[in-house]
């Protein structure tokens, strides 16, 4: 396809149309500084229930693919896509969520899953919620990275005490779920046990369902308790977020108001995901627009990291989703698989309607790589958006016109109001509407801080307007406070926008940094390289010392801090990392937990400030 535009750039070409609607902004500034932003769009009424859109969803699409997960084979392989279609899946969901009944769950008595995604979580997802019995889905992360501990599943546990607890591998959990074991939970693995100590699924579908099941679905209202969903823990102990049916359901209503379906679709969309379902976006807002668009969720076993991102590829050379939503990591690899694969790229842009991104920001670098691939596939420009949001608040805002550089997250979803509040001299998002929590499981203190005299939940995280004079061109993102830190002068240091402008400045052979410099004189930088842009510097050795690479990032660092305002933006010294990010380091979204890497990696950070550094520190 290059063959037949040799000469087309980025600039020339203009974009796909975005099926999203234009923004209808509306903005109230007050006296004391603060801003109050909504969308004037007037608004469908929400479904009755997820449960209730489910089975009416399942009844229209009954031969339509729902969930599709390659089968394992012995030894670890997988094989071919084993499908459960929405007919199946209503039929299952019922025959489990009346198990769940039998066996005393309930608004009183929760349901725990420590795996990831599979059809058999989503037939848990869906019965859970028929029954009224209170769902949480744990980081797989809880049980399988505990090195025996399991503190944070413990927590877990300790506040939403399971009766019942499922995992999709017997052996593989069996720790976890002995650590956790309070004499009557009911443990489920996909085959019972030989000893008894879990009972096989196939047990719980072969009940028949009965009055008590349909009795429960309607009893559904929309402060039912749904799910409880735990924070990532870390800036401390992860916090049970409760999810209700009402904010699931204001979800699909702020998705049917903004965006624009294709009515000519008889066959259903594909969605491809590898994201895990401990959290909020793929969980409730990705699993919701599946459902209410009766389209297929094919699960990625994939995942952003080298050594397992050939099987995002292999998916990707076969399911070519219409819109795609990572954290920006992903596209990192993904760019670079492409820019090596044209068979790969022309196979991703060919039914793509546009991109969005989220818990982390793009580089300028990345966003112009993905719009030369989209070019040079399709001759037009893919829309990028971004989504911002929180586990307490589902999605807050969104850019609803093709980004042309990083920085803007948009305006709010229709239903919600967004306040940027004054605290110091920045502006902290808050926000209020139907998709936002009631609070904390457990804990009405955690509760009460959450949320300011007005009712509008504090995100800690601080935005901007983009154009102070077109307020209704929406915010931009101004960093997270709690990654933000104090030199030892007592300024602060801002991280995420200063991470971004840093990895843009230092392209094209940086993929990430962490910005460090807490109570010390300056601000420094561990960096990692990528690869092939950097083997095109320096073909041998350690690539960190490579005088070629140290000359480019020197060079680079220096450029940006001609421009740099303050000692706050200003980046003094640098240390190139040999060992990629791993572990902790890595939030289950994939992007890099900032305060997490220099934890770890103390002598790395004590490097770098030494007084007297070694060659491989770059100072600026």
């Amino acid at each position: 396809m290059d063959a037949d535009r040799p000469n087309l750039r980025v600039g020339d070409a203009g974009y796909a149309a975005l099926p999203i609607r234009p923004p209808k902004a509306s903005v109230l500034r007050r006296g004391d500084g603060t801003i109050l932003i909504e969308q004037a769009y007037d608004m469908p009424p929400p479904p009755r229930s997820i449960p209730h859109l489910f089975q009416t969803r399942a009844h229209a699409y009954w031969d339509r693919p729902f969930v599709a997960r390659r089968e394992r084979l012995p030894g670890g392989a997988l094989g071919d896509w084993q499908i459960l279609h929405f007919g199946d899946a209503l039929q299952r969901a019922r025959a489990l969520a009346q198990a769940l009944i039998d066996r005393g769950l309930g608004p009183d008595a929760s349901l725990m899953v420590l795996s990831g995604p599979s059809a058999e979580h989503m037939l848990f997802i869906l019965a859970a919620q028929m029954a009224r019995a209170p769902y949480a889905p744990i980081s797989s992360n809880f049980s399988l990275w505990a090195n025996g501990d399991f503190a944070k599943l413990r927590h877990a546990v300790d506040i939403c005490r399971p009766r019942l607890v499922f995992a999709d591998d017997a052996a593989a959990y069996r720790p976890a779920m002995q650590a956790i074991d309070g004499g009557d939970t009911i443990f489920v693995t996909p085959e019972a046990e030989a000893d008894g100590f879990s009972i096989g699924l196939d047990t719980l579908l072969a009940t028949d369902p009965g009055p008590s099941l349909d009795a429960s679905i309607d009893a559904i209202v929309p402060d039912t308790h749904a799910k409880t969903i735990f924070t990532s823990g870390s800036t401390g102990r992860p916090k049970a977020v409760i999810q209700t049916q009402r904010m699931l359901c204001a979800v699909i209503q702020q998705h049917d108001t903004l965006y624009i379906r294709d009515a000519g679709n008889v066959t259903g969309d594909a969605y491809l995901s590898w994201m895990p379902w401990s959290h909020v976006g793929p969980n409730n807002i990705l699993i919701g627009d599946v459902i209410n668009d009766g389209a297929a969720l094919y699960i990625d076993d994939g995942r952003p990291i080298p050594g397992q991102f050939e099987e995002t590829i292999r998916n990707l050379h076969e399911i070519h989703p219409h819109d795609y939503g990572s954290p920006p990591i992903f596209f990192m690899h993904l760019a670079a698989a492409m820019e090596a694969d044209p068979v790969l790229r022309d196979g991703f842009f060919s039914r793509l309607k546009y991109l969005h991104y989220a818990t982390a920001g793009l580089s300028q670098d990345l966003f112009d790589r993905l719009q030369r691939l989209a070019v040079a596939a399709t001759g037009a420009k893919i829309p990028i958006i971004t989504k911002y949001g929180a586990t307490e608040t589902q999605g807050i805002t969104l850019t609803s016109r093709p980004m042309e550089e990083i920085g803007p997250i948009g305006l709010p979803f229709p239903g919600v109001t967004v306040k940027l509040a004054p605290v110091g001299d920045r502006l902290e998002i808050r926000v209020k509407g139907d998709t936002v929590t009631p609070g904390y499981l457990g804990d009405r203190a955690a509760t009460d801080a959450a949320f300011d005299e007005e009712g509008f939940y504090r995100t800690g995280d601080a935005a901007v307007l983009t154009d102070p004079d077109k307020p209704g061109l929406g915010i931009s993102f101004d960093g997270r406070v709690s990654e933000n830190f104090k030199l030892a002068s007592g300024t602060w240091v801002a991280v995420g926008p200063l991470r971004l402008a840093l990895i843009e400045a230092l392209a094209p052979i940086v993929q990430e940094a962490v910005i460090t410099g807490e109570n010390r004189e300056d601000v420094g930088a561990l960096l990692w390289l990528r690869p092939a842009e950097t083997l095109a510097l320096a073909d041998s050795g350690t690539l960190g010392r490579h005088s070629t690479v140290r000359a480019h990032l020197q060079a680079a660092v220096a450029r940006y801090n001609t421009v740099a305002r303050g000692s706050s933006r200003r980046v003094a010294r640098l240390l190139v990392l040999d060992m990629p990010p791993a572990g902790e380091e890595i939030a289950e979204k994939g992007y890099v937990n900032q305060r997490a890497v220099q934890r770890l990696r103390p002598d790395q950070v004590a490097r770098l400030y030494a007084a007297e550094p070694d060659d491989a520190v770059i100072l600026a």
